[in-house]
């Protein structure tokens, strides 16, 4: 059941739903082949924020995905633009020529496009590990941030910091809104990350494993039999390092020394075949407490539902 206006929590009315325009203060993780426009409009249409992404690298079909994002939904959405993967220096002009209002960088330098995308009226999010990264975003001139700890799935600093750590580290120091990210998967992990600071959360894994994720039903089921310690950390020699559910190709590259990006895969084999062997399956630990493949209208709605029972739990418990 979608949450509707009338039942929204009030914290709900803050910086980051007013600057991205949505209902609702959920952002759907960039994930390359995956954040297209089949998920990203059922996030869009739920009342919260779909994404499309880049880190694919298959900058004409992602082009095309924009476009057909426009004849999917009506609500906004953004794009988000993975510098290490994008080989197209005019991704921002193309950003800014779509309509998009809202652009997350990651994977580089925040200088790289912040300026140009903001002269242009973009509101845009950087993906901060660190808190330095965070500083020098701010300094950069974004509108906010992304703070992402190290139990979430994809792309990672070689050195994580889990989110209970990085997140209220972040927020003591900046004055830009955050965007919590990793571990979140409903209306409780929601209401953690706004307790300590966030006013907004970003889901990956949650949306990998629902039921308009375009990838394999294989890889949404092994996110739904996983425990919460069947992810490894691959690549910690060398940057970015790679959170990944934990199978035999995984598993065989946790101690390599050489850069794994080069035993990456298949990935079209893994994300559309089913090949979990195929590719390396980036998933968050946070896979362990997902038990179902379910609808992103009913994911996010039984996280608004979920977070507002949590904060005026909490409410009735400080006053009594």
């Amino acid at each position: 059941m979608t949450a509707t206006s009338s039942a929204l929590p009030a914290a709900f009315d803050n910086t980051v739903t007013r600057q991205l325009g949505v209902e609702i203060p959920i952002v759907q993780a960039p994930m390359g082949w995956i954040a297209r426009s089949q998920l990203a409009s059922a996030v869009s249409q739920a009342g919260a924020m779909g994404i499309i992404e880049t880190s694919s690298g298959e900058l004409d079909a992602v082009k095309d995905e924009i476009r057909t994002m426009k004849d999917l939904t009506d609500r906004p959405f953004g794009v988000n633009i993975a510098q290490a993967f994008v080989r197209d220096p005019s991704i921002a002009e193309f950003v800014i020529e779509q309509g998009v209002e809202f652009v997350t960088t990651s994977a580089g330098s925040p200088t790289k496009y912040t300026s140009t995308l903001k002269e242009a009226g973009l509101i845009v999010y950087h993906v901060v590990p660190t808190l330095q990264a965070a500083l020098k975003a701010v300094d950069a001139g974004v509108d906010g941030l992304i703070v992402e700890g190290g139990e979430g799935g994809g792309f990672k600093s070689p050195t994580p910091v889990s989110t209970m750590v990085l997140l209220p580290l972040v927020c003591s120091r900046v004055d830009v809104p955050v965007i919590a990210a990793g571990g979140i998967t409903d209306g409780a992990t929601m209401a953690a990350a706004f307790a300590l600071g966030a006013q907004g959360v970003q889901m990956g894994t949650r949306m990998v494993s629902a039921a308009e994720s375009p990838v394999h039903d294989n890889w949404k089921q092994a996110i739904v039999d996983a425990a919460e310690t069947d992810t490894v950390l691959l690549n910690q020699r060398h940057s970015p390092a790679l959170r990944a559910l934990k199978t035999g190709r995984t598993t065989a590259l946790v101690d390599a020394e050489h850069n794994v990006f080069a035993d990456f895969g298949d990935a079209k084999s893994l994300y559309y075949g089913g090949d979990m062997e195929a590719a390396i399956a980036l998933s968050g630990q946070v896979a362990g407490r997902i038990d179902s493949v379910r609808p992103v209208a009913d994911i996010i709605g039984d996280t608004v539902r979920e977070f507002g029972e949590v904060v005026d739990r909490l409410a009735g418990v400080g006053s009594r």
